[in-house]
């Protein structure tokens, strides 16, 4: 079985959550390339950049609209239907385990700026803990989508 016939089998906002990690961990990477980048130019932490910030959400925004756009033309029926019972608590409870990961890497952002003092490592690394915390939800919704939660 291909990998695209594979695709068109699993339910629409399970594909949903694959394109949109997918955008999720393309827009990271795109992120921390420009700020390594900077960070080797300047041979310290870049500090906060917000013409960075800002092209990080113009790729997530162009990207999401786009491919969730060419998603919904495959499947308008599935589309614009609500979520069902099920649908509903694996989003819940994705969103709900999310939140650890947002959480836990803050932390050790803010121990982070207690020993080294680093205000633009600190900023780096709760925006870091936020990228992660979304792409962690969606794939925490493809793995209950796939354990049938």
């Amino acid at each position: 079985m291909s990998v695209l016939s594979a695709f068109r089998n699993i339910p629409f906002r399970e594909k949903t959550a694959w394109v949109m990690a997918a955008i999720l961990i393309g827009g990271a990477a795109f992120y921390l390339n420009m700020l390594a980048g900077a960070s080797r130019a300047l041979g310290q932490t870049a500090p906060p950049i917000v013409g960075f910030v800002i092209a990080y959400v113009v790729v997530i925004v162009i990207a999401s609209v786009v491919l969730m756009s060419a998603l919904a033309l495959t499947s308008p029926g599935e589309a614009n239907a609500p979520a069902d019972e099920r649908e509903t608590i694996i989003a819940a409870k994705a969103g709900h385990r999310a939140g650890y990961v947002i959480v836990v890497p803050a932390l050790g952002a803010l121990w982070h700026y207690a020993v080294n003092l680093d205000g633009n490592m600190l900023f780096h690394l709760v925006f870091l803990s936020l990228m992660l915390g979304q792409i962690a939800e969606y794939i925490f919704q493809i793995v209950l989508y796939r354990r049938g939660a």
